[in-house]
């Protein structure tokens, strides 16, 4: 009776349970990234348009308080999800591909401990909403590590024979694998580091913070159109649909890059 109840109610989640067990827990851990990573390339096309608009303040203002009105507080904390799992499962990946780690229960169970204390960590930032930290020793801190780590990974595909694209790519992955979880902690410490137009612009009038938002925002839409076009590669059979798409991709981002440069330099 157990089983017939779950078969007529939760048809999804039997058809997950079988294909779990045709393809396995890597089948599935392998899409999950994929689709992560495209809510994450989207999500990163409206914050890069939103931030654009900083240049007239008012715009800024009524898009924060259109997002504010459409999307509750605790959104922010579910966002956070898909990212510490993309970060964390790519992050795994280079290690099997590039470091020669095969251990993938250890890594497993070591990103799930890591997941849940990220998400507990912002989680009480989020509820007590007033504290603070200097730009300049948080992100000289988490910009410093992730810079040794995307040099390391460098200098270990050194002889490799893969594309350079393919390279940058996974150096991106590296040097992301820390900022982008470091840049939702840092935004969340109080809720008008992110939405204030005063104290984000004076955050960003210095010229290390312009660096780190250039660097970061680059090195972001560079891992997310690659991303986007090995998903078109992999998965469409028509080359002139594989090709426009691909096309539209490099555009949109490479749009993105200039307009985010611009203005991040003209603040």
């Amino acid at each position: 009776m157990i089983s017939g109840k779950v078969q007529t109610t939760f048809p999804g989640l039997l058809q997950l349970q079988n294909l779990i067990r045709a393809r396995g827990w890597p089948y599935l851990i392998s899409w999950a990234h994929r689709v992560s990573g495209i809510f994450l390339a989207v999500y990163l096309l409206f914050h890069v348009l939103t931030l654009a608009s900083l240049q007239t303040p008012e715009k800024f203002i009524e898009k924060m308080n259109l997002y504010t009105a459409m999307f509750p507080g605790f959104f922010d904390w579910f966002l956070a999800i898909p990212v510490i799992f993309h970060a964390l499962n790519g992050g795994r990946l280079i290690l099997y591909e590039i470091f020669g780690h095969r251990n993938d229960t250890a890594l497993f169970k070591s990103a799930i401990v890591i997941s849940v204390l990220y998400l507990l960590l912002l989680a009480s930032f989020m509820i007590m909403g007033n504290q603070s930290v200097s730009p300049f020793f948080f992100w000289s801190q988490f910009s410093a590590a992730s810079f040794c780590l995307a040099i390391v990974t460098a200098i270990r595909m050194k002889h490799s024979r893969t594309s350079v694209f393919w390279k940058l790519q996974r150096v991106t992955a590296v040097f992301l694998f820390t900022m982008i979880p470091a840049h939702m902690l840092f935004m969340h410490l109080d809720p008008a580091i992110g939405r204030d137009v005063q104290i984000i612009t004076a955050r960003m009038g210095s010229g290390f913070i312009k660096g780190i938002d250039i660097g970061l925002g680059i090195c972001a839409l560079y891992h997310g159109a690659y991303g986007l076009i090995c998903i078109v590669l992999d998965y469409m059979a028509d080359g002139k649909l594989r090709f426009f798409c691909s096309t539209a991709i490099i555009f949109v981002f490479t749009f993105l890059a200039f307009l985010g440069i611009k203005m991040t330099i003209s603040i």
